[in-house]
């Protein structure tokens, strides 16, 4: 049985895109390394284009933390950041057979940027359809009333087509939702905020955005450290760099390379970093994953120099689009 992770918004804090100015640089640079690659015809552009890396070509999105999961049986949604607009229009299409749903949002929290797409959620406005919310937050449905009020939004909530119901979660208690088993545990976060682990046919994926990671070891994470474990997939906060996360600290976000002492440790296969703070353009998320692999690389010398055996992780910064099969 497969899972699959669609991520529509990586983005932290704020939608954010490069101005003009910036692509116009960035495309010039593109241009000029098709020269500098021994390409001349333009029958060659598409072959140039293919042999690059998305993010490379098109960097790494503009829109806010937005994540969908599928099983072959049903789907759920982590986040409501402006990511979901896009999922939105993908699932008005028809093209996924559920454009009456049910829905199903599961909220880590409720700071701007995975809230802000909420209202562009069409099925909100279909009659028949159905949207559950699920938080661990008890005040999840005043919440989510206040987003759709003015002077928010226009349309008030009480105006919404859809059928709406709302579902709080108990800390560290699995949930079944169809074939999937969902836990939360919590984060390190200013503000509550809660990471799912989302399981189905032997398969799990970790959501660990937003967090600061200030828990590092077993100890410290204690009854939160099994959204860690027995992990295919992890997706955690790499908004800053190691110097920044000093500087920034009780922001509620973390560096890769706290990440990957956690996967190295606990035996995660495979972890996409992400939140990507608004001012980043690409070539500073390429500094952030230039120095996670040097950090990467060394910690592999250390295990060699000790004739110890360093796990295999494999890992990468997430880009907007990104779809991954487990």
């Amino acid at each position: 049985m497969s899972l699959t992770i669609k991520f529509w918004g990586v983005r932290g804090s704020l939608p954010s895109a490069p101005p003009p100015i910036d692509w116009t640089y960035h495309i010039e640079g593109i241009l000029r390394n098709f020269f500098s690659m021994g390409y001349r015809d333009p029958s060659q552009v598409s072959k140039y284009i293919q042999n690059m890396e998305v993010p490379l070509l098109g960097g790494y999105g503009a829109a806010t933390t937005c994540v969908e999961i599928q099983s072959q049986k049903s789907q759920l949604i982590i986040d409501g950041g402006s990511g979901i607009r896009n999922l939105s229009e993908r699932i008005m299409t028809g093209t996924t057979g559920r454009s009456k749903g049910p829905f199903h949002i599961f909220m880590t929290h409720f700071h701007w940027d995975h809230v802000i797409g909420l209202p562009f959620f069409t099925p909100h406005f279909i009659p028949g359809c159905e949207v559950h919310y699920y938080a661990v937050q008890p005040e999840l449905e005043k919440l989510i009333r206040g987003i759709f009020s003015r002077p928010y939004f226009p349309v008030p909530f009480e105006a919404l087509k859809a059928k709406v119901i709302f579902h709080v979660l108990e800390p560290r208690k699995a949930y079944k939702l169809d074939d999937f088993t969902i836990t939360p545990y919590k984060l390190d976060h200013p503000d509550p905020c809660w990471g799912f682990k989302v399981e189905t046919g032997g398969k799990a994926y970790a959501h660990c955005v937003d967090t600061e990671g200030t828990r590092i070891t077993r100890e410290e994470l204690g009854e939160d450290l099994p959204l860690y474990q027995n992990v295919d997939l992890m997706y955690f906060d790499a908004q800053y760099t190691l110097p920044e996360l000093a500087e920034k600290a009780n922001w509620g976000h973390s560096a890769a390379q706290v990440g990957l002492d956690i996967a190295l440790r606990e035996g995660i296969r495979k972890i996409l970093f992400a939140h990507h703070d608004p001012g980043a353009r690409v070539e500073q998320v390429l500094e952030l994953k230039r120095q996670t692999r040097e950090y990467y690389e060394s910690r592999e010398r250390f295990a060699s120099q000790n004739n110890d055996n360093l796990p295999a992780v494999s890992w990468d910064f997430a880009h907007e689009g990104l779809e991954i099969k487990l």
